[in-house]
Protein backbone atom coordinates (compact mmCIF):
# COMPACT_ATOMS: atom_id res chain seq x y z
CA UNK A 1 0.00 0.00 0.00
CA UNK A 2 1.42 3.37 -1.06
CA UNK A 3 1.33 6.36 1.32
CA UNK A 4 -0.10 9.68 0.18
CA UNK A 5 2.34 12.58 -0.12
CA UNK A 6 1.68 15.96 1.48
CA UNK A 7 1.09 17.45 -1.96
CA UNK A 8 -1.50 14.81 -2.80
CA UNK A 9 -3.23 15.27 0.58
CA UNK A 10 -3.38 19.03 0.02
CA UNK A 11 -4.81 18.53 -3.47
CA UNK A 12 -7.52 16.24 -2.08
CA UNK A 13 -8.36 18.73 0.70
CA UNK A 14 -8.62 21.64 -1.74
CA UNK A 15 -10.77 19.56 -4.06
CA UNK A 16 -13.10 18.58 -1.21
CA UNK A 17 -13.40 22.21 -0.10
CA UNK A 18 -14.17 23.37 -3.62
CA UNK A 19 -16.79 20.64 -4.02
CA UNK A 20 -18.44 21.70 -0.75
CA UNK A 21 -18.63 25.31 -1.92
CA UNK A 22 -20.12 24.29 -5.26
CA UNK A 23 -22.65 21.93 -3.69
CA UNK A 24 -23.72 24.05 -0.74
CA UNK A 25 -23.10 27.52 -2.11
CA UNK A 26 -21.01 30.37 -0.82
CA UNK A 27 -23.17 33.29 -1.86
CA UNK A 28 -24.85 34.11 1.45
CA UNK A 29 -27.49 36.82 1.33
CA UNK A 30 -29.73 38.19 4.02
CA UNK A 31 -33.43 37.77 3.44
CA UNK A 32 -35.94 40.63 3.70
CA UNK A 33 -37.11 38.94 6.93
CA UNK A 34 -33.60 39.21 8.41
CA UNK A 35 -33.54 42.89 7.44
CA UNK A 36 -36.93 43.35 9.14
CA UNK A 37 -35.58 41.62 12.25
CA UNK A 38 -32.59 43.98 12.38
CA UNK A 39 -34.92 46.97 12.00
CA UNK A 40 -37.29 45.66 14.68
CA UNK A 41 -34.36 45.20 17.06
CA UNK A 42 -33.23 48.78 16.41
CA UNK A 43 -36.72 50.30 16.73
CA UNK A 44 -37.87 48.12 19.62
CA UNK A 45 -40.79 46.99 17.45
CA UNK A 46 -42.16 50.51 17.00
CA UNK A 47 -43.27 51.70 13.58
CA UNK A 48 -41.22 54.45 11.96
CA UNK A 49 -42.99 57.14 10.00
CA UNK A 50 -41.88 58.01 6.47
CA UNK A 51 -40.10 61.27 5.87
CA UNK A 52 -37.45 63.64 7.20
CA UNK A 53 -34.64 61.46 5.78
CA UNK A 54 -32.80 62.23 2.54
CA UNK A 55 -30.68 59.42 1.10
CA UNK A 56 -27.95 60.30 -1.40
CA UNK A 57 -27.03 57.04 -3.09
CA UNK A 58 -26.46 56.27 -6.79
CA UNK A 59 -29.33 54.55 -8.59
CA UNK A 60 -26.83 52.27 -10.33
CA UNK A 61 -23.60 51.15 -8.67
CA UNK A 62 -21.24 49.70 -11.25
CA UNK A 63 -19.14 48.14 -8.50
CA UNK A 64 -20.66 47.14 -5.17
CA UNK A 65 -17.26 47.23 -3.42
CA UNK A 66 -17.45 50.95 -2.73
CA UNK A 67 -20.78 52.73 -3.01
CA UNK A 68 -20.98 56.32 -1.69
CA UNK A 69 -23.79 56.90 0.81
CA UNK A 70 -24.94 60.06 2.52
CA UNK A 71 -27.90 60.24 4.90
CA UNK A 72 -29.32 63.55 6.13
CA UNK A 73 -32.14 63.83 8.67
CA UNK A 74 -34.12 67.05 9.04
CA UNK A 75 -33.65 67.79 12.74
CA UNK A 76 -33.03 70.88 14.90
CA UNK A 77 -30.16 69.05 16.71
CA UNK A 78 -30.87 70.92 19.94
CA UNK A 79 -30.25 69.62 23.46
CA UNK A 80 -33.90 68.62 23.96
CA UNK A 81 -34.61 67.34 20.42
CA UNK A 82 -31.95 65.72 18.25
CA UNK A 83 -31.27 62.64 16.12
CA UNK A 84 -29.48 60.18 18.38
CA UNK A 85 -29.05 57.25 15.96
CA UNK A 86 -29.04 56.59 12.23
CA UNK A 87 -29.29 52.92 11.20
CA UNK A 88 -28.82 51.74 7.60
CA UNK A 89 -29.91 48.28 6.43
CA UNK A 90 -29.19 46.49 3.15
CA UNK A 91 -31.79 43.84 2.38
CA UNK A 92 -29.45 41.75 0.22
CA UNK A 93 -26.14 41.88 2.09
CA UNK A 94 -24.81 38.89 4.02
CA UNK A 95 -25.35 40.96 7.19
CA UNK A 96 -28.25 43.37 6.82
CA UNK A 97 -26.93 46.04 9.21
CA UNK A 98 -24.70 48.24 7.07
CA UNK A 99 -24.00 51.14 9.45
CA UNK A 100 -25.16 52.36 12.87
CA UNK A 101 -24.14 55.94 13.66
CA UNK A 102 -24.63 57.57 17.06
CA UNK A 103 -25.04 61.36 17.19
CA UNK A 104 -25.32 64.09 19.81
CA UNK A 105 -26.42 67.74 19.63
CA UNK A 106 -22.71 68.58 19.32
CA UNK A 107 -22.76 66.86 15.90
CA UNK A 108 -24.32 70.05 14.54
CA UNK A 109 -26.14 68.29 11.70
CA UNK A 110 -27.85 64.93 11.54
CA UNK A 111 -25.72 63.76 8.62
CA UNK A 112 -23.49 60.75 7.98
CA UNK A 113 -21.44 60.01 4.89
CA UNK A 114 -19.46 56.88 4.11
CA UNK A 115 -18.85 54.24 1.48
CA UNK A 116 -20.61 50.91 1.79
CA UNK A 117 -20.36 47.46 0.21
CA UNK A 118 -23.40 46.02 -1.51
CA UNK A 119 -23.61 42.38 -2.51
CA UNK A 120 -26.35 42.78 -5.12
CA UNK A 121 -29.22 44.96 -6.28
CA UNK A 122 -31.24 45.76 -3.17
CA UNK A 123 -33.20 48.23 -1.11
CA UNK A 124 -31.24 50.38 1.30
CA UNK A 125 -33.40 51.30 4.30
CA UNK A 126 -32.50 54.15 6.66
CA UNK A 127 -34.06 54.63 10.08
CA UNK A 128 -33.44 57.63 12.33
CA UNK A 129 -34.17 57.64 16.05
CA UNK A 130 -34.60 60.92 17.92
CA UNK A 131 -33.91 61.75 21.56
CA UNK A 132 -37.67 62.19 22.00
CA UNK A 133 -38.34 58.61 20.84
CA UNK A 134 -39.64 59.40 17.35
CA UNK A 135 -38.61 57.18 14.46
CA UNK A 136 -38.34 58.14 10.79
CA UNK A 137 -37.57 56.01 7.76
CA UNK A 138 -36.84 56.17 4.05
CA UNK A 139 -35.49 53.72 1.50
CA UNK A 140 -33.89 53.64 -1.92
CA UNK A 141 -33.30 50.89 -4.47
CA UNK A 142 -29.73 50.53 -5.75
CA UNK A 143 -28.95 48.42 -8.80
CA UNK A 144 -25.53 46.76 -8.42
CA UNK A 145 -23.86 45.40 -11.55
CA UNK A 146 -20.84 43.78 -9.81
CA UNK A 147 -21.42 42.67 -6.21
CA UNK A 148 -19.03 43.81 -3.49
CA UNK A 149 -19.58 41.13 -0.85
CA UNK A 150 -18.09 38.20 -2.71
CA UNK A 151 -20.63 38.43 -5.56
Amino acid sequence: MRQMTRREALTVAIGAGTAAIVLYGSDARATPDEAKEAIAKFTGGKTAEAGKITIDLPEIAENGNTVPLSVVVDSPMEANDYVSDIFVVGEGNPRPGVIHAKLTPASGKAKVSTRIRLASTQNIICIAKTSTGKLYTNQKLVKVTIGGCGG
